[in-house]
């Protein structure tokens, strides 16, 4: 069965120094072009950028809550998009076959209708103390933010975020096809669901066993804003790895989809010594077989070094990772994610997420839910990569320093130090993020948090990058308060975020006032079709949500977690978030199938 994305471990096992599949990871990744551990798909490269430059995913289906198509699906492979300009349309479009309906695994916790009488009250929703935020822009934009700028209008801004040169004549390139539809977007017309139904559709579901004794809700209407279920809305609640959709949207406000993680390499004090600064890139590459498809390479990097050196041979690696000061590892993590294969040490210099066989993680990456072994010290791993690339031999020629601090005298034929010899950089940030999300990965999101920190001049460890992102939060016009975080990719059992936070924050990154938000949708994965949620939703009890719930998930002992948006039965889109930290230490596809029949109700009815 597939784990899904933080950190889980059966009541009794601690997994510690396994590095094997104790818990996190989800199988069945969203496929995106050039990021994807799988490899399968092959980025064009754009004009004089030295990166690839991503186009459509034409196998991704559309993003945002959207219905399944009724009817048979047409043949595997049948339908396919013209081919445009640079090869984005000859990738088959996968159709959305609909949910195979399966009776309830065994050791599910069967609903029972409540009791004649005990029905919810026909009274509006409990009046909160403040109401959501007015999405005032119109569906049209939301589908634009929730197809992760798949569909894309050049030139303009989202050019320039993938990399493209948005000033470019604009007859350079012919105009890209119209997508193929693969699931239709919500109805802008559709009926708005009542407090009163979305009670009596989800009051009989939050008191599943297997949840446990505290289940917080926020529900709200996309387009209007108003909140339609609350229950605990405003409490913080250990989230697990929903924290991720407030790194990315953090992340993106604070930095700006384009933004480029650099990796540089500059002279030392002495003739032949170089040094290689981290930038606190976690994708970055050995060579051409790392983890990340399209990422920055030390290869690239050591080729550039050398034509800088001319004739100075090379002869020590000073490895300056000083940008992180630390600690490497977050309060709140449980003692065996440092060495499970999930967690890493956070330094700002490493290479494939601190894995230490990239080759290997990436092609075992379904079977073993994502987890690998990690090396302890990324910085000095990723120092010695490097110094093999220049020829040299033997760790005693790589050591960790500090790169000088600005260039000095030249000393004869060889670059004075502080002199840039080299430099490379990571995907854009908006790609980052959509490998954070999509593959729940644990070191981008630290990564990316302390990229936070470093926009709003804070240092670069995790609670830098926490008071950053709760910064951040309240300049979006967020409640600040209702957030309090110990790390970024949710493995710390000190995160409280509340439910209406992260309804407030998923309607706050469709709305026409900030379109670089919308990159958080990208990467969510889909009921009964992607990510965490592959295979969920396809038991009878929780089909309605095949296809029509789009959402981040979140595991730990004892906390199950799942926020993102949904299509109700007749069309309306919802944000919704369900989260619960005190369920008892089960088996987790028993909780997870407890919360699928909750956002399953919501998308199954139209709640008026």
């Amino acid at each position: 069965m597939g784990r899904e994305d933080s950190h889980y471990r059966p009541d009794g096992v601690d997994g510690r120094g396994s590095g094997g599949p104790g818990s996190g990871g989800a199988s069945g990744r969203v496929r995106v072009p050039g990021v994807h551990p799988s490899g399968r798909f092959a980025a064009p490269s754009g004009p004089g950028s030295g990166q690839p430059s991503p186009g459509p995913d034409l196998n991704r289906p559309a993003t945002g809550s959207a219905r399944v198509p009724s009817g048979p699906p047409p043949a595997a492979g049948s339908a396919r998009v013209p081919a445009g300009p640079q090869g984005y349309g000859s990738a088959p479009v996968s159709p959305a076959a609909g949910p195979v309906p399966v009776s309830p695994p065994a050791g599910s916790v069967p609903v029972s209708p409540p009791p004649a009488g005990s029905g919810p009250p026909p009274a509006a929703a409990a009046p909160r103390r403040r109401r959501l935020l007015p999405v005032a822009a119109l569906v049209t934009v939301l589908l634009l933010a929730l197809a992760g700028f798949a569909v894309l209008v050049r030139p303009g801004p989202v050019a320039g975020w993938l990399g493209d040169q948005a000033d470019a004549p604009a007859t350079a390139r012919a105009p890209e096809p119209d997508p193929v539809p693969v699931l239709a977007g919500p109805d802008a017309g559709a009926p708005q669901p009542t407090p009163d139904g979305v009670r009596a559709a989800l009051h009989p579901l939050l008191g599943q066993p297997a949840l446990g004794s505290r289940v917080n809700v926020s529900v709200a209407d996309v387009e209007t804003g108003q909140s339609l279920f609350t229950r605990g809305g405003d409490d913080g609640t250990v989230p697990a790895s929903v924290t991720k959709l407030v790194t990315g949207v953090t992340v993106l406000e604070a930095r700006g989809p384009g933004h480029r993680i650099p990796t540089r390499v500059v002279a030392g004090a002495t003739p032949g010594e170089v040094v290689l600064v981290g930038g606190g890139d976690p994708t970055l590459a050995v060579d051409g077989k790392g983890f990340y498809p399209g990422a920055a390479r030390l290869d690239t990097l050591a080729a550039q070094v050398k034509q800088a050196l001319g004739g100075t041979t090379p002869t020590k690696v000073i490895v300056d990772s000083t940008l992180f000061p630390g600690p490497v590892h977050a309060p709140g993590w449980d003692a065996d994610i440092p060495t499970g294969g999930y967690g890493a040490a956070i330094t700002a210099l490493m290479t494939d997420g601190a894995r230490t066989d990239p080759e290997t993680a990436r092609r075992t990456f379904d079977d073993t839910h994502g987890a690998a072994r990690r090396d302890p010290r990324p910085d000095l791993a990723a120092g010695r990569a490097f110094a093999r690339l220049l020829g040299l031999g033997g760790d005693a020629q790589v050591t960790k320093g500090k790169a000088p601090s600005a260039a000095g005298a030249s000393a004869g034929a060889a670059p004075a130090p502080g002199t840039e010899l080299g430099k490379v950089e990571s995907l854009p940030m908006i790609r980052l993020v959509d490998i954070m999300i999509s593959d729940s990965d644990n070191v981008v999101a630290e990564a990316l948090a302390r990229q936070v920190a470093l926009a709003r001049d804070r240092p670069a460890s995790f609670s830098g990058g926490a008071a950053a992102m709760d910064a951040v939060i309240a300049e979006l016009g967020l409640p600040a308060d209702e957030i309090s975080l110990a790390d970024a990719s949710g493995l710390s059992r000190n995160n409280r975020i509340s439910p209406s936070l992260l309804t407030d924050l998923i309607a706050l990154a469709g709305k026409g006032d900030h379109p670089e938000l919308g990159g958080i949708f990208g990467g969510l994965p889909v009921g009964a079709w992607s990510g965490t949620l592959g295979d969920r939703y396809r038991a009878a009890a929780t089909k309605a949500g095949a296809g029509v719930v789009r959402a981040k998930t979140g595991t730990l002992t004892g906390v199950h977690a799942i926020a993102g948006l949904v299509t109700t039965a007749d069309g309306r889109l919802l944000t919704f978030a369900v989260l619960t930290d005190r369920a008892p230490a089960i088996d987790p596809d028993v909780p997870r199938q407890a919360l699928d029949r909750i956002t399953g109700a919501l998308a199954g009815c139209g709640c008026r």
